[in-house]
């Protein structure tokens, strides 16, 4: 008997205190197309994670190609010979790439030449037919191409092994079945490959050599679809599945329908002509069907086929562009309450609120609803009862088990007594137990309460309980009619193969015709994995210019967001006191006084407003801030300074704003000693001076000593702090939220070639926007340019460097971009403003305050703009400074390597 591919022994895994994995041994066999069975969080993708060299081994050995995964170099080596599909849609694509682009990408990563990669691109495409779509970006592929393309670039390197996480999850019959049999034609072609499937719908996995079913982290039986349908002496692989688990009782026992009551036939929904367009694109074109009041009606359709957004019409979140929908025989108005208390609604994807409690989620529809209280508490009382939800009541959603949840959310759309469900997908990705739990309450809802529900679904199983069913394709129903007159309409046996035989019909499906066998570019065996490889960082670096550049939004900001608030503190911050507004409090009116009020009048530094007659007045004034300084001269004034009684006269400054009051008293000061000379003068007609010393002040830079003149280079600095770091932290963060971050913890592409890769679409956009930030420094505010040109070059891209590398290091330990975001702003912003130089010089800075500011790259480059700007200084003065912000480049980048994890935890 060959090896297995991979043998797991005594394997754990834990979320927190969730723990995913129980202690799983269990060895897939090589060469085979083998299956992991089970509901949404039993363990499926963590195992497969494990497989793949993914995910950190946290207890227990496994064993993959030969090697442990848990050594270093085992999986560095095996990583050209895996591919790995993560879960969910499209996840491991790049949605702005086209088809090309991405397999492009992929076929780089892993060392393939052009010639060799244009090869294998072609094959691929013309194997599963999207060669005729092969500018069509990523994102705008139906969800069947998106699996298709996934599959094409976990291909594209002739893997040993293929690990699949639910490919065609979300996915219609036709699509899937599509999938599927590409996945056998390239067995065909390379029969010694091993592939490794998580499925949750039972007909697909039929089709597997081998399967393993797993239930609460373990796995609860292994062996061939035959072998387990014979143990548990069930008729097909859904029912084995439902008897294998351990709570399997009356919950396995068959969903029976009871037939419809007659009602007279009330037609509850009726569309006609419904039409929906985004554009150019129609998304629903003329859709036209009734549903009778009390009926069970299943929506069923290709990816992409407008279902969602028919549902959407019919609860009156999307206005329709043509035609028409009608309630319960009244024409549907959105904004009409009584209209939405007759529905409910269910989105496919959970839209409850995870921080609240079962219970407060409750609450919360009810007084959405208007439900008054009494009647709010009767009805939750009901939904824990009728739903099983009171033990869980103060449980947050997130604690609970996917099928748990999908009951609270059908309790949230009943809560207010709806007399229409609409549900879009209800029960993808839930256990076949807790779907047939879930369709009993339907069933009963229906025929015992009278409520008209309107569901999509790509299960079978369950449009055959449907009263009746509508066939779309292309925002198109194709038929509508019972699964019994749908089967027979086709004369075929199951409703599957009926409703793919409507979607070939109307053009679905016949681009992917024929396939060569045999391949059409013989590529190298596997090399091993280089430790650094200029062209994996080449190809990081040409996808992220390329996603960059097709973001419009996003090059807007990076590159003119600087320039833009360069703009805004260039004109709105100044340093500069002058034309401080005063007024006069004169109660004395004499010649004295007036010439010292002269001296006020006649400076730049201050403007005069109307005279104060009051001294409430002088105080009311003052407050409001109108006056930032106000002069009281007491009567007798002049006739006392001619006597020589050293009259006094009071000056009130706002002191407010500290910096300002400061510098007005030096003004303050500077005019009264003027005024006592002059004084002097007239009096005894000679002059006296004030100071032993005469002293005549000069500015050795910036002599017209212009505030702006310092505040725009260090705008400059600032700019190039905030923005470069906040851009490249959020890009990592993007690949982590969106899962395309899976595409560097299963390739052989390394941290630093990752990283790298990157950092460099965002360095020469930084400088590339510090380029326009000089030049508006000299053009547009006039700032004369003194220094070296070159040694600014230099070191604007060194600090570039610098702060770019910073967000790659913020963006390696955290997880959303909002936090990436708050914490590079905060972070960066907090030593740039208050500790490089911008308010204070770090050199009058001392103790902690200094050591903060020295240790971020704003204050080493601050010297360095300013300093070229108004001081001339060049690369002899700034050398220092220069060296400092490379060592931060290169200690922040190296920062950021070792923080990122090649495998998730």
């Amino acid at each position: 008997m060959s090896e297995p591919v991979i043998r797991f022994d005594g394997v754990s895994h834990r979320y927190g205190d969730t723990l995913a994995l129980d202690q799983v041994s269990v060895a897939i066999p090589a060469g085979v197309m083998a299956g992991l069975i089970g509901p949404d969080g039993v363990g499926k993708s963590s195992l497969l994670a494990l497989a793949a060299g993914v995910r950190r081994i946290q207890s227990g050995n496994v064993v993959a190609l030969g090697g442990d995964m848990a050594d270093r170099s085992h999986r560095r080596a095996s990583q050209p010979r895996i591919a790995y599909m993560p879960q969910g849609l499209g996840r491991n694509l790049y949605p702005t790439l086209s088809i090309v682009e991405n397999l492009d990408f992929f076929g780089r990563l892993f060392g393939q030449g052009s010639a060799e990669r244009s090869a294998r691109i072609k094959e691929l495409l013309v194997a599963t037919g999207l060669e005729p779509f092969g500018d069509r970006a990523a994102g705008k592929l139906s969800g069947g191409m998106k699996q298709k393309l996934g599959l094409c670039t976990a291909l594209i390197h002739d893997p040993d092994l293929l690990v699949l996480d639910e490919p065609t999850t979300g996915v219609d019959p036709l699509s899937r079945r599509q999938f599927w049999d590409l996945v056998d034609r390239i067995r065909e072609r390379r029969p010694g490959m091993s592939v490794l499937v998580a499925t949750a719908y039972m007909e697909e996995a039929e089709r597997f050599d081998w399967l393993a079913a797993m239930h609460s982290g373990k796995v609860i039986a292994d062996g061939s679809a035959a072998a387990l349908k014979e143990k548990t002496g069930q008729p097909t692989l859904d029912r084995a599945f439902i008897s294998l688990l351990p709570e399997a009782s009356a919950d396995a026992q068959p969903v029976v329908v009871p037939p419809r009551p007659a009602d007279g036939a009330v037609i509850a929904i009726e569309a006609d002509g419904l039409t929906c367009r985004f554009g150019d694109f129609t998304a629903v074109d003329h859709v036209s069907f009734k549903i009778e009041r009390g009926e069970i009606f299943g929506f069923l359709g290709s990816n992409g086929c407008g279902k969602s957004t028919t549902m959407k019409m019919l609860t009156g979140l999307q206005p329709p562009t043509e035609g028409e929908a009608k309630l319960f025989g009244k024409l549907l108005d959105a904004k009409d309450m009584a209209t939405r208390q007759r529905v409910g609604y269910m989105s496919q994807s959970f839209s409850l609120y995870s921080e609240l409690t079962v219970r407060q989620n409750l609450e919360l529809h009810a007084e959405i609803f208007q439900l008054p209280k009494a009647r709010a508490a009767a009805r939750i009382q009901e939904m824990f009862d009728r739903f099983e939800l009171g033990a869980v009541a103060d449980a947050t959603p997130e604690a609970l088990p996917l099928g748990m949840r999908q009951r609270l959310q059908l309790a949230a759309a009943i809560l207010h007594e709806p007399e229409l469900l609409i549900l879009d997908e209800p029960t993808s990705g839930v256990d076949p137990i807790a779907r047939d739990i879930f369709w009993r309450y339907l069933i009963e809802l229906s025929r015992n309460d009278g409520v008209t529900i309107f569901l999509s679904t790509h299960f079978m199983d369950e449009a055959e309980r449907c009263d009746r069913i509508s066939l779309m394709h292309a925002g198109r129903v194709l038929a509508v009619g019972s699964p019994d007159e749908l089967r027979k309409g086709r004369q075929m046996a199951t409703l599957e193969d009926a409703f793919i035989a409507y979607l070939e019909d109307a053009g679905m499906g016949t681009e992917s015709a024929s396939f060569d066998v045999a391949p059409a570019f013989e590529g190298t065996p596997a090399k091993p994995a280089r430790f650094f490889d200029p062209g994996r960082l080449w190809a990081c670096c040409r996808r992220e210019a390329t996603e960059i550049l097709r973001d419009p939004l996003r090059l807007a900001f990076a590159l003119l967001g600087p320039l833009l608030l360069l703009v805004t503190f260039g004109y709105g911050i100044s340093f500069d006191v002058e034309h401080l507004p005063f007024a006069v409090f004169d109660q004395d009116q004499s010649a004295e006084s007036r010439q010292l009020l002269e001296a006020f009048q006649g400076s730049r530094y201050f403007d005069e407003r109307a005279p104060i007659t009051s001294s409430d007045e002088l105080d009311r004034r003052m407050r409001s801030g109108e006056l930032s300084l106000a002069i009281e001269i007491p009567p007798d004034f002049g006739r006392d300074l001619l006597l020589g009684n050293e009259p006094e006269v009071g000056i009130w400054v706002d002191g407010a704003m500290p910096f300002r009051a400061e510098t007005t008293r030096g003004y303050i000061s500077g005019i009264s000693v003027s005024y006592l000379v002059d004084q002097y003068l007239r009096t005894y007609g000679t002059t006296i001076s004030p100071y032993p010393v005469n002293i005549e002040t000069r500015y050795r830079y910036n002599q017209d000593f212009k505030s702006i003149n310092a505040i725009v280079p260090s705008v400059i600095m600032l700019m190039l702090v905030l923005i470069p770091a906040i851009m490249t932290a959020i890009s990592v963060v993007m690949e982590k939220e969106s899962g395309s971050i899976a595409n560097f913890r299963s390739t052989p592409v390394t941290r630093l070639e990752f990283l790298a890769g990157k950092q460099l679409p965002y360095i020469a956009i930084a400088f590339a926007s510090f380029l326009t930030m000089l030049l508006a420094s000299v053009l547009v505010f006039g700032v004369p340019f003194k220094g070296s040109l070159l040694t600014l070059l230099l070191a604007s891209l060194l600090n570039v460097m610098a702060t770019t590398s910073f967000g790659l290091f913020i963006s390696s330990f955290t997880k959303t971009q909002v936090a990436a975001i708050f914490a590079t702003a905060i972070i960066a912003i907090v030593p740039a403003v208050n500790f490089a130089g911008l308010l204070v010089p770090v050199s009058s800075l001392s103790g902690g305050g200094r050591l903060l500011g020295l240790a971020f790259p704003a204050a080493w480059y601050q010297p360095i703009s300013v300093g070229t700007f108004t001081k001339g200084l060049g690369l002899p003065d700034l050398w220092i400074n220069l060296v400092v912000l490379g060592l931060f480049a290169v200690g922040f980048l190296t920062a950021a390597v070792i923080s990122l994890r090649k495998q998730e935890a």
